[in-house]
């Protein structure tokens, strides 16, 4: 089964397990519109790529712990996009869940979709207790306070912002989780994998600093130029568009540098290459030269 199948499937599971019994019929179609259509699920690809990079000999646990990573992520969208944060229209081509539903259904949906992510970890633990232990821990530790993405929302409430701890926790630590999940699915230390997917985390800011500055609403699926309005510290403002394209490229080789040495590691370094070049072309990271 391809990594798209094992994702889709297991999150079209976890959203029934919420929408079971006698539930509130407008919560329950909430949790299913925050999650779909589903983007790129890059999160939970790279989760899944490293683990099998590492055997994936528990591949009902990978995929639990692919689907809680991304559920996680879908509810700090919903959460993001309300107005006492960033009040965007749109998502993903389609109204915000909190333009769809109201404001009081999308804070519950993005607080049963955080729970959902918990849950589904814990009822995969099987006969791996351990591991599952570890995969709940990495994600509290990514989820939460200091190094979390909440920790990354947090910092927009400060006067003075470290770029680098904001960068880190807002986009980074789910990337950190991502790569460190994956390890421990498979019975790896999570440790050598957290630089891999700190420097991911890190080219993936960059490039989105990139498209919200360059392109519009319609090729986004939501807002641009969201960072300018809301006076956000990003790539683009401190080193320029080209600065920012070759940051993009050096950290982009760092990231597949510090891929830990694994039966997979090739085919990893592949995936890294691929996900950049969606990002930012490779043809628009060429410098330009006179006359073009």
């Amino acid at each position: 089964m391809k990594i798209a199948e094992r994702i889709d499937a297991t999150m079209a599971d976890a959203i029934r397990s919420g929408q079971g019994g006698v539930a509130p019929a407008k919560l329950s179609a909430a949790l299913n519109y925050a999650v779909t259509p589903g983007g790129a699920r890059i999160r939970p690809t790279i989760l899944t790529s490293v683990a099998l990079a590492c055997g994936d000999d528990r591949p009902a646990l990978t995929n639990a712990a692919g689907v809680a990573l991304e559920l996680i992520h879908c509810a700090s969208l919903v959460h993001d996009d309300l107005p006492c944060f960033d009040d965007a229209d749109m998502r993903r081509g389609k109204p915000a869940l909190h333009k769809a539903f109201s404001e009081p259904l999308a804070v519950l949906a993005g607080d049963s979709l955080i729970v959902m992510g918990f849950q589904i970890l814990a009822r995969a633990a099987g006969d791996m207790p351990q591991r599952t232990l570890g995969l709940i821990d990495i994600l509290g530790t990514r989820t939460g306070m200091p190094f979390g993405i909440c920790a990354g929302q947090g910092w927009e409430s400060e006067a003075t912002i470290d770029l680098s701890a904001y960068h880190q926790a807002k986009t980074g630590a789910l990337f950190i989780a991502a790569t460190q999940m994956g390890a421990v699915a498979a019975g790896q230390e999570p440790a050598p994998w957290e630089e891999l997917g700190a420097r991911i985390g890190e080219a993936f800011q960059v490039a989105d600093d990139l498209r919200d500055a360059l392109c519009d609403e319609a090729t986004l699926g939501k807002p641009a130029g969201q960072d300018d309005l809301h006076g956000r510290p990003n790539a683009v403002a401190v080193y320029g568009v080209q600065g920012a394209i070759q940051r993009f490229d050096n950290i982009l080789g760092g990231a597949i540098s510090s891929i830990p040495a694994c039966p997979g590691e090739a085919a990893l370094a592949q995936m890294v290459r691929a996900y950049a070049d969606r990002l930012v072309p490779a043809d628009a990271r060429r410098p330009r030269v006179a006359g073009e």
